[in-house]
């Protein structure tokens, strides 16, 4: 279980909902009901063991997440997978409703399935290629065997297998960092150097502009550069 904010919910929910059905469970503290029904879901999830994750959302602290899901009352509670709600119910339900929500969404666990996350846990390249030659385009070995081709400058291969699954914010800071990987300065040079020293360049030149975009995406949501970068490069461009 993870308390998703408004800052970390595109990441624990969305991108992780591309590799396991994630349940919102959307709640305030004042809320009676949301005190009943939220200790029960989180037994029902972790019974799951793994194969279903839930995300806490408190709705006070949290305004836009609960906005993207036009909420009007709590408890309110949706299922994602694949970064799209699924299914959903409002209001306190008994048990059996709430066990029969969490069962439409534990997936039947396939060998590719199995493979790829002993592969992706241990870091074991045989197994996410054998996973992959029964489904090639799994979602979980794809980006685990990406980021050991990236590690070991096989970026040509990287990008490859990137291209047989749907962008995703964990795809995007892949092939960024597979772009980024053919550049020496990157690895010798601050963040903050090379994106102050691109920023005078990245209005006429098409290189340094993805670069400079590159970069972002390593830095991630959450870094507070990033957002600083996005408005400097915004001035430049318009």
């Amino acid at each position: 279980m993870v308390d998703a904010t408004d800052a970390t919910f595109e990441e624990v929910v969305l991108e992780r909902s591309f590799q396991v059905p994630v349940v919102v469970d959307l709640w305030a503290p004042w809320c009676g009901p949301c005190t009943t029904l939220g200790p029960m879901i989180e037994t029902i999830v972790a019974a799951t063991d793994g194969a279903v994750e839930l995300a806490k959302v408190n709705v006070d602290e949290n305004p836009t997440v609960s906005a993207s899901f036009k909420v009007q009352s709590i408890p309110a509670v949706f299922a994602v997978r694949n970064g799209a709600v699924v299914d959903q119910f409002i209001g306190a339900q008994p048990e059996a409703v709430i066990q029969a929500f969490i069962d439409r969404l534990t997936p039947v666990r396939s060998e590719a399935d199995v493979l790829a996350e002993q592969g992706a846990s241990t870091g074991d390249e045989t197994l996410l290629v054998q996973a992959l030659e029964l489904q090639h385009d799994h979602p979980v070995a794809i980006p685990a065997l990406a980021a050991l081709l990236i590690a070991r400058d096989d970026v040509d291969g990287a990008l490859a297998i990137l291209g047989r699954i749907p962008e995703t914010p964990e795809t995007r800071r892949l092939l960024a960092e597979a772009r980024l990987a053919s550049r020496e300065d990157v690895a010798t040079t601050a963040v903050d150097t090379l994106l102050d020293d691109l920023l005078d360049r990245v209005k006429d030149d098409p290189d340094a502009r993805q670069e400079f975009l590159d970069l972002l995406e390593t830095l991630g949501p959450e870094d507070p550069r990033t957002l600083t970068y996005r408005k400097a490069l915004a001035s430049r461009l318009f």
